[in-house]
């Protein structure tokens, strides 16, 4: 080895001790650098999780809130507008989804605020569960209610029938009495006669002869109808078919207005009992025949005719 080849040994030397310190430096300096990316990725990868997982959480969030809104749009609270308990829930339910929904609008959520948003979300389902279970509640009270209206109703049909037919049946009954009670002739005789001077009075047929229409009736005995005063009307129909009466003169048979030629009261034993009526037409007797009918407790009693000559 030469003395140049020395000289450049020892310089070599002496430069390598002054850089090591410089490259332990560099080395250190490098290392620091990767230490620090390391922290800030890990740092930053767990914040972007975190980010992302409070992201998902509140659409998640918002799209059960979706949920529940439909369920509560589907429920016909038209139906039960009547009960303030469950109209009250629906207004504090649907007040909470707006409470919610603008709560969750803000994008810098924490995950303290989602646990209390979710907790809130729990509760609003809580209560819609609820609606619906007071909402079938008050339906089914609804229908038992409806079902013993129409009970009711058909029982108040049935008994109203049943007093219709009663009073009908009561009608009927006391048509049948009043029918049953009215009197009847067993016999009508009429007759004309011509009253004399002394009063004495002699059958006669010729009309122009004839100064009273005598009626004798007898009454059958009749156990239903009660004794007394009755009132017995005289209806005349003279040969031309028309009724002799005043228009004044009238009565009533089962509903009907009739006028009467003449009215008599007698006193009814139900002895068998044989009664007399004397008509004077004012306007005198013509020929042909007349038609003599009696009434009495709403209802004929007989008839029977002359024909005058």
């Amino acid at each position: 080895m030469t003395a140049e080849d020395k000289v450049d040994g020892q310089v070599e030397q002496e430069v390598g001790k002054k850089d090591k310190p410089k490259l332990y430096f560099f080395i250190l300096a490098i290392l620091a650098l990767l230490a620090t990316n390391v922290y800030f990725y890990v740092k930053f990868k767990s914040s972007g999780e975190k980010l992302y997982t409070v992201t998902l959480q509140r659409e998640n969030l918002q799209i059960e809130i979706d949920r529940i809104e439909a369920e509560l749009d589907n429920i016909a609270f038209q139906e039960v507008s009547d009960n303030q308990e469950i109209v009250a829930s629906e207004t504090e339910a649907r007040q909470t989804i707006a409470e919610l929904r603008s709560s969750l609008e803000n994008n810098n959520l924490d995950e303290v605020q989602i646990d209390d948003a979710r907790e809130r979300v729990i509760a609003l389902r809580e209560n819609v569960m609820q609606i619906h279970r007071d909402l079938d509640d008050h339906k089914l009270k609804n229908e038992l209610l409806r079902k013993e209206n129409e009970l009711l109703a058909q029982q108040v049909e049935e008994n109203n029938s049943t007093i219709e037919n009663l009073s009908s049946q009561n009608t009927e009954l006391s048509d049948q009495i009043s029918q049953a009670s009215g009197l009847k002739t067993s016999n009508i005789h009429v007759s004309g006669v011509n009253v004399k001077k002394n009063g004495r009075m002699d059958q006669e047929s010729r009309a122009r002869r004839i100064d009273l229409i005598q009626i004798q009736y007898t009454l059958a005995d009749n156990p239903f109808s009660s004794i007394g005063d009755k009132d017995v009307y005289l209806r005349i129909i003279n040969p031309k078919g028309n009724l002799i009466a005043d228009a004044e003169n009238v009565f009533y048979v089962h509903g009907e207005k009739l006028q009467f030629t003449l009215k008599e009261n007698i006193d009814f034993t139900n002895k068998g009992e044989t009664y007399q009526i004397l008509w004077e037409d004012p306007k005198g007797f013509s020929k042909g025949a007349y038609t003599v009918l009696l009434y009495s407790d709403n209802a004929i009693m007989g008839r029977a005719s002359i024909v005058l000559n």
